[in-house]
């Protein structure tokens, strides 16, 4: 009879756990997802060292294994900030501002962004860190500070970051099928600077490299959190 309790006890128990990694996996494939910020591309509105949450329901939510897609809520817009992925890897997810939809023309002159000949609102906090303007090359070709007119492909979205003298978006690459897409950025979850204190690099040749890494974060924790990003929406 004990043993007998002990396996029922034991299968609920694993039942439990299952049923828990279950929806962890269905809720981070296919509704909200942590993603981190990598790079300098979209700064100010988004820094290296934050972490995000993105809404993958809103464009369609695909459940894992099976290869289904919901029916999206809405499609993306220009002014949405978009995870994807990398159309020329297949793999790498990437972050930027939607800035225009198929049929859509994009004329960039003299780092002026115009999208169906009227001017694009530009985000609150975009950035441009080189003042000179790159003329087109030769022959005319397009630079990312004069390009265009360019038409937006059937099925793909134009894609820029918000630090535009510094990110390798559509401008260079081309547009994002729609098949590329991922979700919509919503929320800022949590914060690290870690140009506050650097941490020291992590060597599999230095067992100690580990505890010490630990030891310096905990001290200079209040001090690499950037508090008041916590929680703020992406906008």
């Amino acid at each position: 009879m004990a043993g007998t309790s002990f396996s029922v006890s034991l299968w609920d128990n694993f039942k439990q756990v299952l049923i828990a990694v279950i929806l962890a996996v269905i809720i981070k494939t296919s509704i909200v997802e942590a993603y981190k910020i990598p790079s300098q591309s979209m700064e100010d509105t988004l820094l290296v060292g934050d972490f995000l949450l993105a809404n993958k329901f809103v464009y369609g939510a695909r459940i894992p294994l099976l290869g289904w897609q919901l029916p999206a809520i809405s499609d993306p817009e220009p002014g949405d900030v978009v995870i994807f992925i990398f159309p020329k890897d297949g793999i790498t997810k990437y972050i930027k501002r939607c800035i225009a939809v198929a049929g859509d023309t994009i004329v960039i002159k003299d780092k002026q962004l115009s999208v169906n000949s009227e001017r694009f609102s530009d985000p609150e906090l975009i950035k441009f860190t080189k003042p000179g303007v790159a003329s087109r090359g030769p022959g005319g070709s397009d630079s990312p500070d004069n390009f265009g007119p360019y038409v937006v492909p059937p099925g793909h979205y134009f894609m820029m970051g918000d630090n535009r003298d510094n990110s390798y978006d559509s401008r260079w690459w081309g547009p994002v099928p729609e098949a590329n897409i991922l979700g919509e950025a919503i929320l800022i979850h949590w914060s690290w600077d870690d140009e506050v204190h650097p941490s020291g690099e992590v060597s599999v040749e230095d067992p100690l490299s580990v505890p010490r890494l630990f030891v310096h974060n905990a001290v200079h924790f209040f001090d690499k959190v950037r508090w008041k990003r916590l929680f703020n929406l992406v906008s």
